[in-house]
């Protein structure tokens, strides 16, 4: 009697460990949004070559996972699918402040070992994969970005990644709201910088606010420099 080979991405509904917001391990594979590139919200286009995710790219995410979710948000709410391997800190609710649509949101939380197996088989049926870089050694990321590539997906890697096509790095600066001592806290400034190969080679940066007071992701103007005294010559 031949045993039946259940497809990866549908295995993974039974991994110890693995929270969905839907049925991604049944739709997931059915279809991939359509397009070769993937939307993000505008104050990130500035950022990426073709001014959002192309499919088959790596892009590494330094310094926030809030910069994280902001790219998943405009994806996942234009129909496509994500899933977010070896990040338990990474809520839910976090998620949906910043615009991610969760019912196309799988979690697979706590891997372990097999997060390397994981993360390659979501990417034969998932439009963007996230993976934690703490555990992965530099050969085997070059092979997740190589099935990635092959695959047609986008893999989202949040740590330092060797085959990154596009690294992303956030620097948070002060909260704002809170008024002679008291308030609420508004909104985020925070520096965005980006390079990689290729068409990303030359470094571009973007200022915008991280939350924004909305939840989101907004562009911000950059901040104003003092104004320099001009320099008065001493007599003798």
């Amino acid at each position: 009697m031949t045993a039946v080979v259940e497809p990866p991405v549908a295995r993974l509904a039974a991994l110890p460990g693995v929270s969905t917001a839907s049925r991604v391990a049944a739709q997931a594979g059915q279809a991939r949004a359509t397009g070769r590139v993937l939307p993000v919200v505008p104050a990130l286009a500035g950022l990426l070559p073709d001014a959002g995710l192309r499919r088959g790219t790596t892009v590494a995410i330094h310094g926030a996972s809030s910069l994280l979710l902001a790219l998943l948000a405009e994806a996942t709410a234009a129909g496509s699918w994500a899933a977010v391997v070896g990040l338990p800190s990474l809520g839910l609710a976090a998620a949906a402040e910043y615009g991610v649509d969760l019912a196309r949101l799988a979690l697979v939380p706590r891997p372990g070992a097999e997060l390397p197996a994981v993360v390659a088989a979501l990417l034969d049926g998932v439009d963007l994969v996230v993976a934690s870089t703490s555990t992965i050694q530099p050969s085997v990321a070059r092979r997740l970005s190589a099935r990635a590539r092959h695959r047609g997906a986008v893999l989202l890697a949040f740590g330092a990644w060797p085959a990154a096509d596009v690294e992303l790095s956030c620097r948070l600066d002060a909260w704002s709201g809170l008024e002679d001592g008291y308030g609420h806290l508004r909104e985020r400034r925070a520096l965005i910088r980006s390079r990689g190969r290729g068409a990303a080679a030359r470094p571009v940066s973007a200022h915008v606010h991280l939350p924004a007071p909305t939840g989101s992701l907004r562009a911000a103007a950059a901040p104003r420099l003092a104004p320099v005294s001009p320099l008065r010559e001493e007599t003798a």
